[in-house]
């Protein structure tokens, strides 16, 4: 199959990669920062935007999408879902994914007995059950989830909601495999195998990825570093695109 990538600047390639329920639309404020360095390639994730979906739809299979529809060498970003298929990418693609940055990542999104740091699994069943009666009244709940805390939250929620259907909605199948990926991954025993230079961004009021999430993520993955961004809820990337742009440019930048 063929992803629908959105291509702009010129310079090394930087691949952006957004999170459930949403499309690459969300990374227009960054791309427009990180376009003046990079060539940047925002991608519709399978069954989102002007993608169609795959089958089977797993993390590993996104992940060989990745692999067949982008540049031989480039740096990656992924963010909430998109980080957990950018984890996914950068372990079965090692000589591909260079440097890889994480913004409201975990490995593990379901909390689990050995893993508190996460949301409740009866939380994203809900969601499940929710969207096959109310789907767009879901996906916009799970907006204000994001926004929750932050200190900018009105303007998060306000440019989520505007871009949220911009291209078509995704279907409620697709959602739904979304979901299963997010309940039933974990990422915890692979992290040791992902090499390349990490970036882990979190937010200091993220309701969804806590984190301490983040911190595990980055103390885990063997080159790692890691940002916390004050005020900032799930969405750092909305509430100050210029300053995690700038965070990424750098990031990317170095040798």
């Amino acid at each position: 199959m063929t992803l629908h990538v959105e291509t702009t600047g010129e310079g090394p390639d930087v691949v952006l990669l957004h999170g459930w329920g949403m499309h690459a639309g969300i990374w227009d404020g960054i791309a427009r920062e990180l376009a003046r360095s990079f060539r940047v390639h925002a991608v519709d994730l399978p069954g989102y935007g002007a993608s169609a979906a795959c089958t089977p739809y797993t993390l590993g299979r996104i992940a060989q999408e990745l692999v067949a529809n982008l540049p031989s060498r480039c740096h990656a970003c992924g963010w909430s879902l998109g980080g957990e298929v950018a984890l996914a990418w950068a372990r079965c693609a090692p000589r591909q994914v260079m440097r890889l940055a994480l913004i409201a990542t975990t490995p593990c999104f379901a909390r689990r007995g050995d893993w508190p740091h996460a949301v409740e699994a009866d939380v994203l069943h809900d969601f499940a059950q929710a969207l096959a009666t109310d789907c767009d009244g879901t996906l916009q709940r799970f907006l204000a989830l994001q926004a929750q805390g932050d200190g900018q939250s009105k303007q998060v929620v306000r440019r989520l909601r505007q871009t949220l259907f911009a291209r078509g909605r995704p279907g409620a199948a697709v959602l739904q495999r979304g979901l299963d990926i997010l309940l039933g991954t974990d990422l915890r025993r692979e992290l040791h195998l992902i090499g390349q230079p990490a970036l882990v961004v979190h937010g200091d009021r993220d309701g969804l990825t806590p984190p301490a999430a983040g911190e595990y993520l980055s103390r885990m993955l063997p080159n790692a570093r890691r940002v916390v961004m004050a005020g900032a809820a799930h969405a750092p990337f909305v509430s100050d695109a210029k300053g995690v742009g700038a965070l990424l440019g750098e990031f990317f930048d170095e040798r």
